[in-house]
């Protein structure tokens, strides 16, 4: 066997650079950012190429929700709060721009603890070794006297803390998103895996409490997914339980006759998973809705776009700037 001769190119068909389809011109370029630069001009000089054109393009079909105003939900997991965005995210409520929350149960107590306490986040690798991980007795106390709450009410969880943390005036309850959104009637839906948060461990909780209101909230979700055609669904933050919470609603609506196929979806993690990706970017859109995937550290990523969006509705007042 002989070894092989070099392949030759002098017969190669070529055609002219000028003439060939290209996917970046030089108005797609970024431009240098320059001291003292205002927000606007900071996101006009980003690069119209793969993330930073999906941010602005996120951030047009969030502002044209709001215009036509149609639903924008957020469903988060607990991360988003523990680092620190709270109060951008009543911000948000403030100005119109979310019409709807959807947390894990994790997020709950994070939320719940930052009210009571002004602190949250435990050291887990501190205290795990000696058993008193997710040991703090107010924290247990207070939320499975309100998941008690919101089966003596028949409403759901998310409101049933809201309401109790309002109740209770704790001192940080201006850094609350469910007492604040309670306040201003804002429905936030909890999203329960039993076994997963540090409260159900407690003395005071009950599994069927805990069921009938988690299930209560998740009928409220499926309303508020029944509304979302040309609105905006965001995931932040949760890789698998909101996601697949998300699909069963979507799919039960559908069932029920409600039209949910133009919509747009997008999921903002620090990575990409399979769920978010599929769950909530690919498959709920494959009709005539759009799925973008922001990847990024949620306290940049999410402040970003939400400069993002009130630069587009400053911008173009069609859209409801003032």
């Amino acid at each position: 066997m002989s070894y092989p001769k070099p392949f030759s190119f002098n017969r190669l068909h070529t055609y002219s650079l000028f003439e060939r389809p290209s996917k970046v011109g030089v108005s797609d370029l970024g431009r240098p950012v320059r001291p003292g630069s205002t927000m606007k001009e900071f996101l006009a000089g980003l690069p119209l190429q793969l993330a930073a054109k999906d941010i602005r393009e996120v951030a047009a079909r969030w502002a044209r929700a709001v215009k036509d105003r149609k639903s924008v939900m957020f469903a988060m997991g607990a991360h988003v709060i523990k680092v620190g965005l709270t109060p951008l995210l009543i911000d948000l409520m403030d100005r119109g721009l979310i019409s709807g929350f959807a947390l894990n149960g994790a997020g709950v107590i994070h939320d719940s603890e930052l009210a009571m306490a002004g602190k949250t986040s435990e050291d887990v690798s501190a205290v795990l070794g000696s058993g008193a991980f997710g040991a703090a007795r107010e924290t247990g106390q207070f939320l499975n006297k309100a998941i008690g709450y919101a089966c003596e009410r028949d409403i759901g969880l998310g409101r049933a803390v809201g309401e109790c943390l309002l109740e209770a005036s704790f001192p940080y309850n201006e850094y609350s998103l469910l007492a604040q959104a309670a306040e201003r009637k804002i429905p936030v839906t909890i999203h329960v895996a039993i076994g997963t948060d540090i409260i159900h461990i407690h003395p005071d909780a009950d599994g069927a409490k805990m069921g009938r209101a988690t299930f209560t909230d998740f009928q409220i979700f499926c309303s508020l997914v029944s509304g979302l055609q040309d609105g905006v669904y965001f995931n932040i933050g949760s890789a698998v339980i909101l996601p697949e919470v998300f699909l069963k609603a979507l799919t039960a609506v559908r069932n029920l006759g409600y039209t949910v196929d133009r919509l747009t979806t997008v999921n903002l993690d620090f990575i990409r998973q399979y769920r978010p990706l599929t769950n909530v970017v690919s498959r709920p859109t494959l009709n005539n809705g759009k799925g973008y995937s922001l990847t990024g550290h949620h306290e940049i990523m999410l402040p970003l776009l939400s400069a993002a969006v009130m630069e587009e509705l400053n911008t173009n007042p069609s859209c409801g700037g003032k």
